[in-house]
């Protein structure tokens, strides 16, 4: 018979593990999330204050992180480029892709000078099988 201390010990023991089964599976906690990702959201804000962004747009742009955490971080730049008749700056690059999006891979230019690529679309003499027959009848 399985004594009581040996089955509180297992259920404890199953019930500890579970935050580490869920984190190498990749399952976190929403409000963990969120306070994790609300600095963040907070300085997006700010940036997109700053480059003269609405708020509409940080949303659309920064659909992973926080709204709220967004909007404060907006807010408190607008209050401080009001006090201290800060100017808007124009962003220079375009705005950040969402996590786990894949980029768009440029078709590779082909690594051979023009002049070799003429003469590989000229056909060889030697390589056609007219030209081999040819060249046994001299």
């Amino acid at each position: 018979m399985i004594s009581r201390n040996f089955v509180i010990f297992a259920l404890l023991a199953g019930l500890s593990g579970c935050d580490q089964i869920n984190q190498k599976l990749g399952l976190e906690d929403p409000a963990a999330k969120e306070a994790r990702l609300e600095p963040e959201a907070k300085a997006v804000g700010s940036a997109c204050r700053h480059s003269g962004r609405a708020i509409e747009d940080c949303y659309a742009i920064y659909v992973w992180l926080p709204k709220a955490g967004i909007y404060a971080g907006w807010r408190e730049m607008d209050e401080y480029m009001r006090e201290n008749k800060i100017e808007t700056i124009v962003p220079q690059l375009p705005p950040a892709e969402p996590p786990g999006t894949k980029k768009k891979k440029k078709p590779e230019k082909p690594a051979e000078p023009a002049a070799e690529s003429e003469n590989a679309k000229e056909p060889k003499a030697e390589a056609t099988p007219e030209a081999a027959k040819g060249s046994d009848k001299h």
